[in-house]
């Protein structure tokens, strides 16, 4: 009884076990210079979880509609082998331009219909690839492409 009353008799009246206390008195001290709040830099554009997709047009039956099968690699559940994996997603073509087998990019818009939120715009084409296929890795004319008159 003696362990008991001298409990009682103990004032555990704190700021901590009411939680009145801030939570900046149970940090570490550290110096002035540390409290000034981190910013992010303004330089760095926005993070976003998707920008686009590539695939490819399986229908374009639909007006103003093409189905885009989109092909990722991702890792099997069990045996850690990169598997393709496929979906199909339907896109909006306002022109109706785009056929059977051409590759688009898809862009995330508002939802336009119920299986519509992608717009089909057109791949941009590398011009710098095709510059290389006509000359050479190094930059050289290939024999078939020079004139006739050096070749002889």
């Amino acid at each position: 009884m003696s362990l008991t009353s001298s409990l009682q008799s103990l004032n555990l009246s704190s700021s901590f076990l009411h939680g009145s206390a801030s939570l900046s008195l149970l940090s570490k001290p550290d110096s002035s210079l540390s409290h000034q709040p981190f910013k992010t830099p303004t330089f760095l554009p926005p993070i976003r979880a998707m920008k686009y997709m590539q695939g490819k047009v399986v229908c374009a039956t639909n007006d103003k509609t093409v189905s885009v099968e989109v092909v990722r690699l991702a890792p099997h559940p069990k045996y850690k082998r990169r598997v393709r994996k496929k979906k199909k997603f339907q896109a909006h073509d306002p022109d109706n331009q785009f056929q059977v087998g051409d590759f688009v990019q898809l862009e995330k818009s508002r939802p336009i219909s119920k299986t519509k939120a992608f717009i089909a715009v057109p791949i941009p084409s590398k011009k710098g690839k095709q510059e290389k296929e006509e000359t050479g890795e190094l930059g050289i004319p290939l024999e078939s492409k020079q004139p006739e008159e050096q070749q002889a």
